[in-house]
Order: structure tokens, then C-alpha cells, then sequence
């Protein structure tokens, strides 16, 4: 009885007190961010500056591949808690310092003119003190470098054949708090292409509405995950859906939360399904997808029109903005979506769904905008952040 006299007291004492208490966990929590951020600043910078020193050694010719190996040993002697620092490793910190000081990664980086690239990662110290620790002029480390960590950049310049293919990882592993597994998947399935590709598959309210989601939105996603048969109907393509939400939520993006599979709406004495009905935390608004096994048809778009109707007037929050409709078909013909799409009076959009990885594809949107995307919620990150430090 005692016992639980006193488990109910200790509750009592932390209702009361919980919003002192959520300040105090607010300032640890907030603490240990920074902390991390800094070890794994430091972190980057270290490789960096290790790269830039064997560069040098190798390219005067002072060392050759013996010497690296010998270094990678000495290390090891010298403290073998150490991990990390086998040779293979040392020539990919080489590769991550002559491929990123390199003119051409310069010139891009210029070229994107992306002015929040100090503010991607806090780091007041990017500048080498090259007399202090390295007898050589080391070129400075790119800030950008910061936005994901040394694992993840390993990836990046092994599955990554140029520049701008390297760039928009690292910012979208940054942007999307990637872990290498996710990482590897996104490159794997050409996210790149599939959100830097044409937009055509848009309504002009879409883009009107909702500024941003050329970005955010990727106009094909692959399925392969599915285990899909030859022949199969909408309703097992749903139901396969559902059973892989969560790698389908990763086709989608992060921001996607999963409400309800063939949602039922009522529109005066009928009852409608939505396939799946999903929430966008970014933009603060239902997302309906419907799912269509043939190939893209105008009709399919006044059905969804017809939904996202629904939805807005029977189940939109004063606090939420209009609801978005996206047909995602096996098949379309560009030409046929864009006339449907130019009369479209929604946010609504057309994406393809492929069963299996298709190899390649041309980037046609720049990279430039998606940088000029990054560089307005970085900003706004950045003065968010900085208000808090402020009010501590």
C-alpha cells in the first residue's frame, strides 16, 4: 500500500512540475544536439585534412602505396582501440579531398550559388590552420561537406559518377537525415532523375499552391519490393502496398504519414473509396493516391478531383491547407497528362510506378533550383534556431 502511496505521489509531483521539467529536458536535449554536431564536424574535418596530407605525400612522389600501408599499421600500433583507419581507407579520405577540392566541384558549387551552404552545418572553424598542423597550403574544405557524415560520403563517391550526382546526395542525405542503408536505396532507385526530372506531371494550381513540391514530390517510384506477379488487379497492388508501407513510405519521402487504405468519404447518399489517403507534414495537408494498373486516362483525374472535394469539405482542419490528389499509374502518355493537367482546378499530379529499377535517365530540372529549395528552409532552420539560442 505504501508503495503505491508513493508512485502516486511522485505522479502527482510530475504533473505538476512538468513544464519545468520539459525545460530542463528541452536544454540537455538541445545540449547534446550541439555536441553532436560538433564531434561529427570534427570528425569531417579530420578526414579532410588526413586526405589532403597523403594527397600531397603521393603526389610528390614522397610516398608510394608501401607507405600508406605502413601508415595505416603505425596507427594501428600506436593506439589500437583506434578503428577505421585501414589503408583502403586512407585512399578513400584521399579521393573524398581530390575530388572535392577539385576546379570542377568549385565551379558548381559557385554556379548554385547556394548561400546557406555555411549554415547547413553551425561549423565556425572550416578554415584549416594549415601552419599549425599540416607543412603545406591545403585547399579549404567545402562547408556543403557538412550536411551528411564520412559513412555516408564513402557512398556517395563509390555509387556517384559526377558532380552534380555527388552534390544533390550529400544534400539530400542531409535534408532527409539518411542512414547509409537508406542512402544506398535512394541512389539505387535514380532519385535524383525522379525529382529533378521534368515536371510536366503537375497542375498549375499544384505549383501555385504549393510552391515547393516540384522537390518534394518525385514523379516515379519504383516497386520492386513488391514481388509483383505478371498479371494482377488494383486491389492486389493496394493490398502489397499496404503489407510494404514502410518501404513505400520511403519511396515517398519522410514527410508522408500513413492514415487509411480505400478511405471511405460520403457524398449524399453514396459512399466513395480512396485508395490511400496519406498526411504531409511539411505542407500540412491530405494527400490522396489513387492507383491505377493501366495506362493514364482523363477520366481518372476528375475521379480524384472529385475526391479531393470531398476530403477538403467533409474532413479538412481549419489549420490544414487544400488537399493534394496523386494518380500513380503503371503507364502515361506525356502529352495526353499535360492537356488533362492544364485543366485541372486542384493540386493534383500524374507519377508512374515501374515493377522493377530501370538503369539511367537525363536530368532535366537544375540542380541550381533544388539548392535555391534548400537554401530558403535552411535559412528559415538557421533564424529558428538561432530565436531559441536567443530565449535560453
Amino acid at each position: 500500500m505504501s508503495n503505491n502511496i508513493k508512485k502516486s505521489e511522485v505522479a502527482s509531483n510530475l504533473l505538476v512540475h512538468r513544464e519545468e521539467f520539459e525545460t530542463v529536458y528541452d536544454i540537455i536535449a538541445t545540449h547534446r544536439k550541439r555536441v553532436l554536431r560538433t564531434v561529427n564536424n570534427e570528425s569531417m574535418a579530420m578526414v579532410w585534412e588526413v586526405g589532403g596530407y597523403v594527397s600531397y605525400k603521393l603526389k610528390t612522389s614522397a610516398w608510394g602505396d608501401g607507405v600508406v600501408r605502413q601508415l595505416s599499421d603505425y596507427i594501428r600500433i600506436k593506439d589500437p582501440t583506434v578503428r577505421g583507419w585501414s589503408y583502403r581507407t586512407i585512399y578513400k579520405m584521399v579521393q573524398l579531398y581530390e575530388t572535392y577540392s577539385s576546379a570542377s566541384f568549385s565551379e558548381l558549387i559557385e554556379h548554385t550559388s547556394m548561400s546557406v551552404y555555411g549554415h547547413i552545418v553551425p561549423f565556425e572553424t572550416a578554415q584549416i590552420d594549415n601552419d599549425a598542423i599540416v607543412p603545406f597550403e591545403m585547399a579549404q574544405i567545402p562547408k556543403v561537406l557538412f550536411a551528411t557524415g564520412w559513412t555516408n560520403h564513402q557512398i556517395i563517391m563509390s555509387r556517384c559518377k559526377t558532380d552534380s550526382e555527388r552534390l544533390f546526395y550529400m544534400l539530400y542525405a542531409g535534408k532527409e537525415r539518411l542512414e547509409n542503408k537508406e542512402l544506398i536505396r535512394i541512389i539505387k532507385i535514380d532519385t535524383m532523375n525522379s525529382l529533378l526530372g521534368g515536371k510536366d506531371v503537375q497542375s498549375e494550381v499544384m505549383a501555385k499552391t504549393y510552391p515547393a513540391s516540384p522537390l518534394l514530390f518525385k514523379d516515379r517510384v519504383y516497386l520492386e519490393m513488391l514481388g509483383l506477379p505478371l498479371d494482377y488487379k488494383e486491389s492486389k497492388l493496394r493490398k502489397e502496398i499496404i503489407e510494404h508501407m514502410k518501404d513505400f513510405i520511403l519511396q515517398l519521402g519522410k514527410d508522408f504519414l500513413f492514415i487509411d487504405d480505400e478511405h471511405r468519404v460520403t457524398v449524399g447518399s453514396k459512399t466513395f473509396k480512396v485508395d490511400l489517403l496519406f498526411y504531409h507534414r511539411l505542407l500540412q495537408c491530405m494527400v490522396a493516391i489513387e492507383l491505377k494498373t493501366t495506362e493514364f486516362h482523363p477520366k481518372d483525374l476528375g475521379q480524384l478531383e472529385f475526391y479531393l472535394e470531398a476530403l477538403d469539405q467533409e474532413e479538412r482542419r481549419t489549420n490544414e491547407n487544400p488537399s493534394i490528389g496523386i494518380i500513380l499509374c503503371k503507364d502515361a502518355d506525356m502529352e495526353i497528362v499535360r492537356y488533362a493537367l492544364n485543366r485541372s482546378m486542384s493540386p493534383t499530379m500524374v507519377a508512374l510506378y515501374k515493377e522493377q529499377l530501370q538503369e539511367g535517365g537525363v536530368i532535366q530540372r537544375s540542380l541550381v533550383e533544388f539548392c535555391k529549395y534548400l537554401d530558403g528552409q535552411q535559412k528559415e532552420f538557421f533564424m529558428l534556431q538561432h530565436k531559441g539560442e536567443d530565449n535560453e
